[in-house]
C-alpha cells in the first residue's frame, strides 16, 4: 500500500463532520500521530475530554473515510489521546553558575514535597536491577497508556548509555529550543525527551559517572515539560550513580520494578527494591515481563523463563504485584516501528496487559495528586 502523508490524513479529518454538519473532526481535535502496520492505518487524534464526547461517535465514519483515502489500506484504527494545552510562560528563576537552575537535595516521602520539575505533579521511576528485562518497553507503554487514561503525561529517558525512546516512539526530529529550554516533542498523546534526540543514533555514549549525572540534571532542569499530571522516568538499569542522582534531584512519588520470572533476574529486582527503600522512595509494585510465550499459530502457552517468580517475590518483599506481560513478537515489532503496542495492537494480550498496568498506576497517580491538593 501507499504510505500516506500528513496532509492526506488531515484532509480527511476536515471532511468528516458531525450529523448536523456544524463542525468537523479537524475542529474537535488535532492529528497527533499516525503509522501503517500490516496494511492497517493507525491514527491518534489529540483532544480534550469535553470534545471527546462529540468525537467518539464519528470514529467509525472517520475510519471508513481514511480507508477510502489511502490506496491499499486494509483497515483503519483511530484512537483519541489526551490533549495538553500550550504551557503558560514561566517566571524567570535564578540561575546557578554554568547556566543551570539550583536544585535542592532531599528524599522523597510518600506524599512528595521535595523538588519537582516546574508544573509537574508526580514523578514515577520505572526501574530494573539488570538490563534486558524489557524496562524501556514497559516505561514507554505505561506512559502512553497513562495518556490514554486521560492523564497529562511526560516520558523522560534517563538511560544515558542506551537511549531507546526515540526509536520506540518513532521520534526523529530534535527538540525545539525556546528561552534556553528544550521543548519536548509530543507523540501518541504524551511529551517525551531523551538524550538520544540530541546525538546520532549510532554514537556510543562513553561517559563517566559525573558526565552522566550532569546530563540527567539538564534533562530534569532544562526541559520545559509544561503542565503534567505525571512524569514517567525510564531509569538506567542497575543501582548506581544515575539512580542516586534522580532520587536526590527530584521527589519520586514511587518506583515500579520490572523483572523477568527467573531467579537471577529476581535477585537483581530485590536489590532495586532495597535501593529505593534506602532512599525513602515507595515501591509501587513489581511487573513480571516476558511472563509467558503464547504461540501465534496454535495459542499454546509456554513459560520460557518460568512463571510466577515476580508475584512470589512481591509477596516476600511486601510490595504490590502489578501484573504479567507476555513475551510476544508484536511487542518487539511495534517498538522497532515506532508505535507502542498499546497503540499498534490495543486489543492484543500485550496491549491489554499494558492498559491494565496503566489503569492501576493511573489510579495511584490520581490518589497522590488528590492528596497533594488536599494538603496545600
Amino acid at each position: 500500500m501507499t504510505n500516506p502523508d500528513r496532509t492526506t490524513i488531515e484532509t480527511v479529518l476536515q471532511q468528516v463532520h458531525t450529523a448536523d454538519k456544524s463542525t468537523s473532526v479537524a475542529k474537535l481535535g488535532s492529528l497527533d500521530a499516525f503509522m501503517v502496520r500490516d496494511g492497517v492505518l493507525h491514527v491518534a487524534i489529540a483532544t480534550d475530554r469535553a470534545r471527546a464526547v462529540d468525537l467518539q461517535p464519528l470514529l467509525p465514519e472517520l475510519e471508513r473515510a481514511l480507508m477510502a483515502a489511502v490506496p491499499g489500506c486494509t483497515g483503519a484504527s483511530v484512537i483519541l489521546t489526551a490533549h495538553r494545552p500550550a504551557p503558560a510562560p514561566q517566571p524567570a528563576t535564578p540561575q546557578a553558575a554554568g547556566g543551570h537552575r539550583p536544585l535542592n537535595l532531599g528524599g522523597a516521602p510518600k506524599a512528595p514535597t521535595g523538588p519537582l520539575p516546574p508544573r509537574v505533579g508526580v514523578v514515577i521511576a520505572v526501574a530494573s536491577g539488570k538490563g534486558g528485562v524489557g524496562k524501556s518497553t514497559t516505561a514507554v507503554n505505561l506512559a502512553v497508556g497513562l495518556g490514554l487514561e486521560g492523564l497529562k503525561v511526560g516520558l523522560l529517558d534517563a538511560d544515558i548509555h542506551g537511549p531507546s525512546l526515540p526509536r520506540m516512539m518513532g521520534l526523529k526530529d530534535q527538540p525545539e529550543v525556546a528561552d534556553g529550554h528544550l521543548i519536548p516533542p509530543r507523540k501518541w498523546g504524551i511529551s517525551a525527551m531523551s538524550i538520544g534526540m540530541l546525538v546520532d543514533e549510532t554514537e556510543a555514549m562513553i561517559w563517566r559517572g559525573p558526565m552522566v549525572m550532569g546530563a540527567i540534571n539538564q534533562l530534569l532542569g532544562d526541559v520545559e515539560w509544561g503542565a503534567l499530571d505525571v512524569l514517567v522516568v525510564d531509569m538506567p538499569p542497575g543501582t548506581g550513580d544515575a539512580q542516586l542522582t534522580l532520587a536526590q534531584k527530584t521527589a519520586l512519588a514511587g518506583a515500579i520494578i520490572v523483572s523477568t520470572p527467573q531467579d537471577i533476574a529476581l535477585l537483581d529486582a530485590r536489590r532495586g527494591i532495597t535501593m529505593f527503600g534506602k532512599m525513602n522512595v515507595p515501591v509501587l509494585g513489581i511487573v513480571e515481563n516476558m511472563s509467558y510465550f503464547c504461540c501465534p499459530n496454535c495459542n499454546h502457552r509456554t513459560e520460557l523463563f518460568g512463571h510466577g517468580g515476580a508475584r512470589a517475590e512481591a509477596e516476600k518483599m511486601g510490595v504490590p504485584f502489578l501484573g504479567e506481560i507476555p513475551l510476544l513478537a508484536d511487542i518487539r515489532a511495534s517498538a522497532d516501528e515506532g508505535a507502542p503496542i498499546v497503540i499498534a495492537a490495543p486489543d492484543s494480550p500485550a496491549g491489554q496487559a499494558y492498559r491494565g498496568l496503566a489503569h492501576t498506576v493511573g489510579a495511584t497517580v490520581r490518589r497522590v495528586l488528590e492528596q497533594k491538593k488536599n494538603t496545600r
